[in-house]
């Protein structure tokens, strides 16, 4: 059985909402294939109206990082969580697959002509722009998706490794 380890952010229901769903779908795909530790369901580092001091939280989350055999990452987001940018370096440190969700929208030209000149223009980027080093680092030890589906599609080659 592979441990998955599900990493994005937490803080609003349109983040819990989406997590669940993607990991209730990967629960339902590979079934006694897969465990997959989702952070918000640890309520004794996150549920957030109790307590949890930062070590409480670096420890909790390292500890089922460390066990994890596959890093599963949203980094959808104006900026990426900043705690699923670090759970990325550390997970990276351990020379495990990453794949990382990024369905933000503004990804490609669409052939469109007006979106690349627009580049030319201070403050008109039709882009999304996301952290290039992060970036980096996911793609060295696994890959980007599009989102849960394609996601859902590409898991099977690192389960089934």
């Amino acid at each position: 059985m592979k441990k998955i380890y599900f990493g994005g952010g937490l803080f609003s229901e349109m983040e819990t909402m989406y997590n669940e769903f993607v990991v209730e779908s990967i629960r339902d795909t590979f079934g006694d294939n897969v465990s997959v530790y989702l952070p918000q369901e640890n309520e004794a580092i996150n549920d957030k109206s109790g307590y949890a001091d930062s070590i409480m939280i670096a420890n909790g989350d390292n500890e089922h990082l460390e066990e994890a055999d596959i890093l599963v990452a949203v980094i959808d987001g104006q900026v990426m969580d900043v705690g699923l940018a670090s759970e990325i370096g550390y997970f990276y440190s351990m020379n495990k697959p990453i794949i990382a969700i990024y369905s933000d929208s503004r990804q490609g030209t669409y052939g469109n002509q007006k979106k690349i000149d627009s580049l030319d223009s201070i403050a008109e980027s039709q882009f999304s722009y996301i952290n290039l080093y992060t970036v980096g680092m996911i793609k060295q030890r696994g890959e980007i998706v599009r989102g849960y589906e394609e996601l859902l599609e590409v898991l099977p080659k690192y389960v089934y490794k």
